[in-house]
């Protein structure tokens, strides 16, 4: 659904050269225009309007002085640097650029009438007065020479393999009279045929094909021959057939034209002969004749040149040139160039430009040059309101086809209405106010302006009930002349219609070829016969004006020049003038190539965004990306389509120019992570984009082969959803989020705090139970604006609930107390449903709601019936699930209402539900709990169902372990308490928690159970009390005494077995070897004292005292060496480590099993392979015990050398041992003063020198150990001498660092505050 538009005219000034142009040829090395004539050959630079060179073709007599020669052929050799020239006359002649020297290099007696060269200008053929065709080489060696007209086939001859006669085979529309239909006479070429082949070659040079006048018929034939000159196939009889052929340089179809008994067309062959499409000329059967044909060179564009065939007043002939497209199978006319019917201005020979597709040459017979520059451009309004109707306008000859995609899509060449005009139209354009309205510029030079009616229109209804007309065309409002100098086809271009009465144009000015004119038309006030647009103001422009485009926001109107350079016109001021494009920094802004597409927009700032036809994207002049194949500015949104495949939308006010840059660089390739990026979508391959729906979520996109298609892109999707619900219009953003299936819970997400505020409004907008049913089952804990719809940068956050607790709980319990308070009848499902959605389901109160309305149905119009609420919530609920809980709500009524509209068979169910009947109330109601598994609550009412029923309790509690719940249930002085303490005492020593257990059998009497429980426990303060209660005789106290001891001494807890056998067991000496064995040295002094045994002073104490002394110093001994090792192996690892670090930045490491063979170092790397032998382990032991998963740890942080994680082992190994000798601070202290009371100052001194030197050793190395900032994580090493391995190396070194500071200990801290030192020792 594009249009040609012209961007640039570039006209030549007449040239004062003799004779007539006959053809010419473009240098694309120069871009200069070689132009032969019956006298000379012309070098012409159109862009300076001057001639470089000229060589004249009568000086050596290859044309005659007279100016009746003819040169059939002239081609640009860049490869040679020279021009190839054929002439009628036979002579090829070869001149020379560097020289400007004629050469002749070949010469034919009979005469050329045609030469063409192969697309590699490898070969090149020639056609002779003789009617053969000659073909030789570059050098102009001859390859063979060939008749033109053959009577065989060719090569590509059809098989026939004689399946029937012709009179018997199918025939399709025209039935069994064609089998007897007589051969119709070929009619000869037309009288005006010049009757000179033609010879025009595929784009990839494997075949040319021949049209030449057959000298048996006189009808035109057109063979096709390889590149080896054989024939490959000759044409079908085609009467009518013209002279003009030219072959698509895709190489599907060759374009000729052949005249009808009714109409005159553009007709195609495929390479075999047969023809395949075409296309009627806008013309009557006798009014034009078609000069020549030719495509461009990306065989877009169709050129038609034709020219009148009866003289018109003053027996003149108008001349036309037409371009023509095609898609979806329909061939459009885009663009007619009309050059009047004086014969100076007609055009002489007219060619596509072979290195720019869309750039046309011609040369009129007055020896002025004209180029045209197309650009393809989508004719869109430019609304941003839901009054715009996103019109796009297709130009078709003298119609215009305008679809309005908000109304419908209609799939090209159909549309929504179509405008005929008078003539053939070359540019439309929209207003940008009344943005439904148009106006088209035709190529007489008028505009005609449409606009809406006043009036309703109606359209007759057809058929029995009618149609309704959803879209109505414009009417015609005015047709104005144009008052600029139409010397030239095409003097205005880049239309643009701002207000009702101002355009802007862009027109040539006359005194120059390098400048432009900025044109302001407005209606002229003065009375004609025919409404003018006069010219208001005009700037003259230093340079091509390219394109325009205007900003409806802002009212700007930008400017593009050839050369890239940007002007901002400022057309609105008292005059009108065109300045530079500035920042806000003041600096000139200029495109660094200049674009085809154009468009203004914001991002901080009013940026020109521009596409070229190399698909670079710039924002100004910055390039964001290069692989844009079409964009759009919308609002605030920019969309774009990438030769990827993708589809991105940008939110223009969350984005910088940078974050634009670094968004498209990605461009959603396979590696992107985030699969919710609403930027995102993918699409077919070579979509454009056609125009964007305004206020609608529509996106329209053009498939390569002409068909539309419509998307809803996600990013346009969430923002009009954001806006509806921000404006509280609950019910369009319902519709469109069930119609493209995004999640509901965006409603309560987006802003919690407002829909709860806005409950009623919700519900009454809405207005659908089913509505209101589908948003409470698709509700979820989960945030979605979070997850599947993050919101932008730079929006607004959301607001957090005004209640504290589950969303999806917060949500039923507010739209439930709001539908309550509207009509409970009418929302009777959907308040059922709040129960059903509940996390935990509230089923009882929902099954209660349906027998209410059973037992009292309501009188309500809307209300809803009992069946049909049961009905519905089991299609909520699993039938087996809802008769369950109907069986716990006790009510047999309910129950029964439930079983019946299930599919359970009624002899499982009434049996039971008997039974249960025959049942006393609370032994039923326990029967059902049981059944339900809700034991608790069989507990509890099987404790209301007497004493007879207690051993079933019993067995009930015992076999649930309720027995917290049944010792609730019971008075404390019953003997059924008395039997579930015991019971639940049994439970708790079989769970090693005897003293728990003897609570409970001290607290109701059994005593004699209780102190079993406390001495198992060895809870020896309760066991006395019990014994004391019960009470024990003296002997067997002392006995109980005595076992506790023995169980203390073996927990180590030496100063409570010392009180038991001192005052229970009356044996002090016992008490003293107790408190002497767990170095209690005061105490066992005071025992010692106390009872007069000094005697154990020598015999026990003093050799204890020496043997802790000895063994203190020893062990320090021990942990000092250890210490000392870890600590130097430390170093040596982490320089390993270091080492091995710098060695993976500096080169490949490679990361496989074999790596392990680098040496140490290699053993304490962090690469991916040495982290990856345990995050594997740890996977597979994830759900074993913990006692397993401690096993793994300390296998994990080994201490032998050379494991990947031993600095870490050898941390934690440190850190132990500075804990175990900073724990010894007060035995120590206790241990020096009983050797200095009793006179080893000898041995103390040498503990305490011991001990002070092991501590101050700790002191110092603790900052060597644990080193500041090692769990601060390194950063990746990058720079300029960084390569790709070293900084994927750093990477993971990172990772891994970042995984071993969560294992690296703290350090420890040293008990310093606490005293162990005395002075009395040195």
């Amino acid at each position: 659904m594009r249009n040609l538009r012209l961007l640039k005219s570039l006209r030549c000034l007449k040239l004062q050269v003799p004779g007539t142009p006959q053809c010419f040829t473009v240098r694309t090395d120069t871009g200069t225009v070689l132009i032969a004539s019956e006298y000379s050959v012309t070098e012409l630079d159109t862009r300076a309007g001057q001639v470089v060179n000229e060589v004249s073709l009568t000086v050596e007599r290859y044309l005659p002085k007279d100016g009746g020669g003819t040169v059939v052929g002239i081609q640009d050799l860049p490869d040679q640097e020279s021009v190839c020239v054929a002439t009628a006359t036979g002579d090829v002649i070869l001149y020379n650029l560097n020289t400007n020297q004629l050469e002749c290099v070949g010469s034919v007696d009979s005469g050329l009438s045609a030469m063409s060269w192969s697309p590699d200008q490898e070969l090149v053929t020639l056609t002779t007065g003789q009617d053969t065709i000659i073909m030789m080489t570059k050098n102009f060696e001859p390859i063979t020479e060939v008749g033109i007209h053959q009577d065989d086939f060719g090569a590509g001859k059809f098989i026939t393999v004689g399946w029937g006669k012709k009179e018997t085979q199918f025939h399709g529309s025209e039935g069994k009279h064609a089998a007897q239909r007589k051969i119709i006479e070929v009619l000869p070429a037309m009288s005006w045929d010049d009757r000179r082949p033609r010879v025009t070659w595929r784009g990839d040079g494997q075949l040319f094909a021949v049209s030449a006048v057959c000298p048996l018929t006189g009808a035109r034939k057109v063979r096709v021959w390889n590149r080896e000159c054989v024939l490959q196939s000759t044409s079908e009889t085609v009467n009518g057939l013209e002279q003009s052929l030219c072959w698509k340089p895709s190489g599907s179809l060759i374009a000729a034209t052949q005249r009808h008994p009714n109409k005159h067309s553009v007709v195609f062959m495929e390479k075999n002969g047969l023809l395949h499409g075409d296309f009627t000329l806008p013309f009557g059967k006798e009014q034009v004749k078609v000069k020549e044909l030719l495509w461009n060179s990306d065989s877009t564009v169709l050129a038609v040149w034709l020219e009148d065939m009866t003289p018109g007043e003053g027996g003149q002939v108008n001349t036309y040139i037409q371009l023509w497209t095609v898609g979806n199978y329909h061939w459009y006319l885009k663009q007619n160039l009309y050059f009047g019917s004086d014969p100076q201005r007609a055009p002489a020979y007219v060619s596509w430009d072979p290195e720019k597709p869309l750039r046309l040459h011609l040369v009129t017979r007055g020896w002025v040059s004209l180029n045209y520059d197309w650009g393809w451009s989508t004719d869109r309004s430019h609304g941003e309101d839901g009054h715009d109707n996103a019109n796009v306008a297709v130009i078709d000859g003298d119609k215009v086809l305008v679809s309005t995609f908000r109304q419908c899509v209609v799939p090209p060449p159909m549309c929504a209405y179509d405008l005929q005009l008078p003539a053939p139209v070359n540019l439309v354009t929209f207003q940008r106010q009344r943005t439904n309205e148009l106006a088209a510029l035709t190529a007489d030079g008028h505009i005609s302006v449409y606009g809406q009616g006043t009036a309703e229109l109606s359209e007759p209804a057809a058929g029995l009930g009618g149609f309704r007309s959803v879209t109505h065309a414009p009417q015609l409002k005015a047709t104005y002349r144009v008052a600029v100098d139409q010397e030239e086809p095409l003097a205005l271009r880049l239309l643009l219609w701002l207000r009702e009465d101002v355009f802007l144009g862009v027109g040539a000015c006359t005194d120059g070829s390098s400048q432009s004119k900025m044109l302001i038309l407005g209606p002229s006030e003065a009375q004609g016969p025919q409404p003018t647009l006069e010219i208001r103001s005009h700037v003259e422009v230093e340079g091509h004006v390219i394109s325009m485009c205007h900003s409806s926001k802002t009212g700007t109107v930008a400017l593009q020049l050839e050369d890239g350079q940007i002007r901002k016109f400022l057309w609105d001021s008292l005059k009108p003038s065109v300045v530079e494009w500035q920042d806000s920094t003041g600096c000139r802004i200029n495109f660094p190539d200049p674009c085809v597409q154009t468009a203004l927009f914001t991002i901080e700032e009013e940026h020109l965004l521009g596409l070229t036809d190399r698909s670079h994207l710039f924002v100004g002049e910055t390039e964001v990306a290069s692989n844009v194949s079409s964009f759009v500015v919308y609002d605030d949104f920019l969309l774009l389509t990438t030769h990827s495949h993708t589809c991105r939308c940008f939110r223009l006010t969350t984005l910088t120019v940078k974050g634009l840059q670094v968004a498209l660089a990605t461009d959603g390739g396979q590696n992107q992570n985030d699969q919710n990026d609403e930027t995102l979508r993918r699409v077919e391959r070579g979509s454009r984009i056609v125009t964007v729906v305004p206020q609608d979520t529509r996106l329209i996109l053009q498939m390569p082969r002409g068909n539309l298609e419509t998307i809803r892109h996600r990013a346009l999707v969430l923002a009009q959803l954001r806006k509806w619900l921000d404006s509280q219009k609950f019910r369009e953003a319902f519709e469109c989020m069930r119609k493209l299936r995004i999640n509901l819970n965006l409603i309560y997400d987006h802003n919690p705090k407002v829909f709860l505020e806005s409950v009623e409004t919700f519900l009454r907008q809405l207005d659908s139970i089913n509505h209101i049913n589908l948003f409470l089952t698709e509700l979820k804990e989960e945030d979605t604006t979070t997850t599947m719809y993050p919101c932008p940068v730079n929006t607004t956050g959301q607001s957090a609930p005004v209640a504290c607790g589950k969303k999806v709980d917060i949500v039923c319990d507010a739209l439930r107390f709001t539908m309550e308070s509207m009509d409970q009848h009418k929302y009777c499902l959907s308040i059922l449903t709040s129960h059903v959605k509940k996390t935990v389901p509230e089923l009882e109160v929902a099954l209660q709601k349906v027998h209410e309305l059973r037992v009292n149905p309501p009188s309500a119009a809307n209300a809803v019936s009992a069946e049909e609420a049961l009905k519905y919530l089991l299609f909520l609920v699993n039938v087996n699930e809802l008769y369950e809980h109907s069986l716990g709500t006790y009510d047999f009524d309910l129950v029964l209402m439930v079983a019946e509209k299930s599919q359970k068979d009624p002899k499982e169910y009434l049996p039971f539900l008997n039974m249960l009947k025959t049942l006393e109330p609370n032994y039923q109601r326990y029967t059902i709990d049981k059944h339900l598994k809700r034991y608790r609550k069989a507990l509890h009412h099987l404790s209301k169902c007497g004493e007879e029923h207690f051993t079933e309790a019993l067995n009930l509690v015992k076999d649930q372990r309720l027995y917290s719940e049944a010792l609730g249930l019971y008075p404390t002085d019953s003997p059924q308490y008395k039997a579930l303490s015991c019971a639940y005492a049994e439970y708790l020593v079989e769970q090693q928690q005897a003293e728990q257990a003897g609570l409970l059998l001290w607290r109701c009497g059994e005593a004699t159970r209780a102190l079993q429980a406390f001495v198992g426990s060895a809870s020896w303060r309760n066991a006395l009390c019990v014994a004391e209660q019960i009470p024990l005789p003296s002997d067997q106290l002392a006995l109980l005494a005595r076992d506790l001891a023995e169980k203390l001494i073996e927990l180590r807890r030496y100063t409570e077995a010392a009180i038991l056998l001192e005052r229970y067991a009356k044996d002090c000496e016992e008490a003293i070897s107790a408190l002497i064995t767990g170095a209690v040295w005061e105490e066992a002094l005071r025992l010692v004292y106390l009872y007069n045994r000094q005697d154990i002073i020598e015999t026990n104490l003093k050799p204890a005292l020496l043997e802790a002394c000895s063994s203190q110093t020893s062990y320090l001994e021990a942990q000092k060496a250890m210490f000392t090792r870890h600590k130097t192996r430390l170093s040596v690892v982490r320089e390993l480590k270091e080492k091995a670090r710098l060695e993976l930045l500096d080169e490949d490491v490679p990361d496989c099993p074999e790596a392990e063979l680098y040496s140490e170092a290699s053993s304490v790397m962090t690469g991916s392979h040495a982290g990856s032998k345990y995050s594997h382990s740890n996977s597979r032991i994830s759900s074993r015990s913990s006692k397993n998963r401690r096993k793994a740890e300390r296998k994990k942080l080994s201490l032998k050398e050379g494991t990947p994680l031993e600095d870490m082992a050898l941390l934690h190994a440190l850190a132990e041992i500075i804990h175990s000798v900073d724990k010894m601070r007060e035995e120590v202290h206790s241990l020096l003063k009983a050797l200095v009371l009793f006179q080893f100052d000898g041995q103390a001194g040498r503990l305490q020198h011991a001990y002070g030197e092991a501590l101050q050793m700790i002191e110092v190395a603790l900052p060597e150990v644990w080193q500041e900032g090692l769990q601060q994580t390194q950063a990746p090493i990058t720079g300029p001498n960084s390569t790709a391995n070293s900084i994927m190396a750093s990477f993971q070194q990172t990772r891994t660092s970042a995984t071993q500071d969560s294992e690296t200990p703290p350090p420890p801290k040293m008990r310093n505050g606490v005293k162990w030192k005395l002075s009395i020792l040195k």
